[in-house]
């Protein structure tokens, strides 16, 4: 029964996301930070706030992308939506599952897939950098994008990571930042250092976002 619930949920909202966003348009902004990686066949791992998710799941579907996915419960319903809108998923975090997590993501990189992680997740605090998710990429080599998304207009869950919901018929920018490599030989303290960096970087990006 728990299965069937989740498989509904997922079934649902696809639907759902798929309806949504039907009637959005989207500008997006340095695309070609990723594209070349993938002209080149190098894969590439993106960072995103976790309140942004939703965009992306659409904006990013059928491209084969593997998402670290929170091993909390509300994870499994995560789960089955982006997988029916084409992502992998690899189960764990900074908080539950850690090293199963990073296992995932680096043995897909290796595979040549892209990967996602949402580093203020999976309990917050929001669009606060968690130096641990850039592990993967310091394992793998593999270059680190991070993305930030606006909505004109949009509706905000009252949830820990302030979800961000575009309304129909808004227009959603999807901002590419420059491309940044991890160090292998980092210390705890630089990766301390390159989280906070970024996460300021995404910041800035999002101020005026729509409320």
């Amino acid at each position: 029964m728990s299965d069937l619930r989740f498989e509904s949920a997922g079934v649902l909202g696809s639907g759902l996301v798929s309806a949504l966003f039907f009637t959005t348009t989207v500008r997006r902004h340095g695309h070609g930070e990723y594209e070349r990686f993938r002209e080149a066949g190098e894969p590439v791992m993106f960072v995103f706030w976790h309140g942004q998710l939703l965009s992306l799941v659409h904006y990013h579907r059928h491209e084969g992308i593997v998402v670290l996915v929170s091993e909390h419960a509300d994870g499994e319903y995560v789960t089955r939506v982006i997988e029916r809108n084409g992502f992998g998923a690899v189960r764990g975090s900074s908080t539950r599952g850690g090293m199963k997590g990073l296992k995932g993501l680096v043995r897909a990189a290796r595979k040549g897939r892209d990967l996602a992680v949402t580093p203020d997740g999976p309990t917050g605090p929001a669009c606060e950098f968690k130096p641990g998710a850039l592990v993967a990429a310091q394992i793998t080599g593999v270059p680190v994008i991070p993305i930030a998304v606006r909505a004109s207009k949009g509706w905000r869950f009252r949830s820990w990571d302030g979800f961000l919901v575009p309304r129909p018929f808004s227009a959603i920018t999807i901002e590419y930042l420059p491309a940044r490599y991890i160090p292998r030989a980092a210390s705890r303290v630089e990766l301390a250092t390159i989280a906070e960096e970024i996460g300021s970087q995404l910041n800035q990006r999002i101020q005026g976002d729509a409320e």
